[in-house]
């Protein structure tokens, strides 16, 4: 099992791209995580209106006169939170879902199966506009439940892939004509053989749901000011981009680095840990 472990990390290494990916990461985590150490200034003080970058706002500040490279670094945490929540509601729903899509079949799999094809069937991002605008309650935690919710088609579908792939294997054989239980048999053989596929694919996830919480924090149907989050702080510098471009830059930036650099994380545990591709 060590050995094997070795041979991914050094797989893994073997692909820059997707150590590029991960160092990014770790950089998000850390500027996230640290922010009340590292930021040079309260996030909400504020300074000369819209003051271009210099030695001591190094990005500028926004057009209230708050320093913002430290509302950028407090907009880190708030997007480690929403990739966080975002992904768990999703997963977590998945797996149960698809898990007993794949297991009971009959008119359960085919129930279970249309209302995913019907909630598939809209864009994720116009479906999220949708949840968030019939609660009418518009804030980040709405914002988080709603990309949560349009994510879950996705891990069911691929969960319950892989459980009927799993389902016909020996071991799985054996459990039955030994008398396991269902749960048994799902939770502790099924579930931890298909860790990979669902890694990969959290991944991936937790980058699309940044995207689709910036979205509606743009347009209003996410976080609400003070909240220091990527995406509204685009839309605070919409309307002075021409003036004052750094404002909406560099938010859009970290946005755009952090979407990137989980894909390509994301696609080198793919490679890694897909036998399909490690045979090539």
């Amino acid at each position: 099992m060590r050995e094997d472990r070795k041979r991914l990390v050094r797989q893994f290494l073997r692909r820059p791209t997707a150590v590029l990916g991960l160092v990014l990461v770790l950089g998000l985590l850390c500027g996230g995580l640290l922010a009340p150490w590292i930021a040079p200034h309260d996030p909400n003080e504020r300074f000369v209106s819209e003051q271009a970058p210099s030695l001591e706002h190094w990005f500028g500040t926004d057009e209230l006169g708050r320093d913002l490279f430290s509302g950028v670094l407090h907009g880190a945490r708030v997007t480690l939170l929403i990739g966080v929540i975002s992904v768990g509601i999703a997963l977590s729903a998945g797996l149960v879902l698809g898990s007993l899509s794949a297991w009971l079949g009959g008119k359960v799999d085919l129930v279970l199966q249309r209302v995913v094809d019907v909630m598939m069937s809209f864009p994720s991002i116009l479906l999220a506009i949708l949840i968030v605008a019939v609660t009418d309650r518009p804030s980040l935690g709405m914002a988080m439940v709603a990309v949560g919710i349009v994510g879950i088609p996705t891990y069911t579908r691929l969960v319950r892939a892989v459980v009927l792939q799993q389902r016909e294997q020996d071991y799985v054989v054996a459990a039955q004509a030994l008398g396991a239980s269902t749960p048994r048999i799902l939770g502790l053989g099924i579930l931890p053989n298909i860790t990979a596929p669902v890694m990969v694919q959290a991944t991936l996830g937790f980058a699309t749901a940044i995207l689709e919480a910036a979205g509606l924090s743009f347009l209003g149907l996410g976080a609400q000011p003070p909240t220091k989050e990527w995406g509204l702080m685009v839309k605070a510098g919409w309307d002075t981009w021409a003036t004052s471009p750094w404002i909406i830059t560099f938010p859009g930036a970290c946005i755009f680095v952090a979407v990137l650099s989980l894909n390509l994380f994301g696609d080198g545990l793919r490679d890694v840990l897909d036998p399909r591709q490690r045979q090539r």
